[in-house]
């Protein structure tokens, strides 16, 4: 069983999962990756999310980080700091500030259009997205 540090007050997050986690609903590259993204969702209902820059609690069980970077493929690690950049600007945050998982729920339907037409429509992960009806409803807001 994966486990974050329950004594922990906040839990870690970049940029693009502060939006794309929004979406999750178990799928992903294994199953420890899978249960780790639970846990982290289960958390962030109640924890202070700290915005951090780089790997955060998510990355820490992905198959794809080597040496603290992606290496989902050759230009993964830049592609993802543009992506964490975009989203904290969207969001209007920065790194190292704390917010509720709530209040960012709250600001998607504000940011959901530019971040899909910059990342969605070429995002491997965009079936998946597509499947949840949060998701739906935003792309249909945004039309």
């Amino acid at each position: 069983m994966v486990n974050l540090n329950v004594s922990e007050t906040r839990i870690k997050l970049r940029g693009h999962h502060l939006i794309c986690l929004h979406f999750f609903h178990g799928e992903g590259y294994n199953a420890e990756y899978v249960e780790n993204l639970s846990n982290v969702l289960k958390m962030a209902a109640y924890k202070e999310i700290e915005i951090c820059d780089g790997i955060d609690d998510v990355c820490k069980k992905c198959p794809y980080v080597k040496d603290k970077k992606c290496s989902y493929n050759e230009h993964a690690d830049e592609e993802i700091k543009k992506m964490d950049e975009k989203a904290v600007s969207l969001l209007n945050l920065t790194t190292e500030m704390e917010t509720k998982w709530y209040k960012i729920k709250e600001e998607l339907s504000g940011i959901f259009r530019e971040w899909a037409k910059s990342y969605c429509t070429c995002c491997d992960w965009r079936e998946a997205c597509e499947k949840d009806i949060d998701y739906k409803k935003l792309k249909e807001y945004v039309k």
